[in-house]
């Protein structure tokens, strides 16, 4: 069964910089990209959320920074990279780290929802399994239609 997730809400930080539902530390230029793709509620692109980082603060950021902090993102669970749109989103949910999880992404209007579902783990699991192989990561990009774009057409 697929369960939808709501659109990503604003992290909830402890005030000693760590997000509450991961354990995860972030120092406030981590802490500050997750705000901003949690507060965007789609997909940003790094120089997007470069330009972003500067009107909030004032400066400019370097690349690598925003990249760095991206990866960290990435690599504790709290966003995700969609490979297909070269793109980051913060993670709507909880979940594990070893869940699947599927991005549904409509083609006409950009939406994204965050989706993870027990079956497709099941399934993924049975397929890495008969190909001996361990896999990192169980994400998967669905490019579609949305309803909204589906009934506008």
């Amino acid at each position: 069964m697929t369960n939808p997730l709501p659109r990503p809400r604003p992290p909830d930080h402890a005030s000693h910089g760590t997000h509450a539902a991961h354990g995860v530390a972030l120092t406030p230029s981590r802490r500050r990209v997750l705000d901003l793709l949690a507060a965007a509620g789609r997909p940003l692109g790094a120089y997007e959320l470069i330009d972003r980082v500067a009107e909030a603060t004032g400066k400019r950021p370097a690349p690598i920074s925003v990249y760095r902090a991206l990866d960290f993102l990435v690599e504790g669970g709290l966003a995700h990279r969609l490979a297909t749109r070269n793109a980051y989103v913060a993670c709507g949910h909880g979940h594990a780290r070893e869940a699947a999880v599927a991005f549904l992404i409509c083609e006409r209007c950009g939406e994204v929802v965050e989706a993870d579902s027990a079956a497709l783990k099941a399934s993924l699991d049975a397929l890495a399994a008969n190909a001996r192989f361990s896999p990192r990561t169980l994400v998967m990009e669905v490019a579609g239609v949305c309803e909204a774009c589906a009934k506008a057409t």
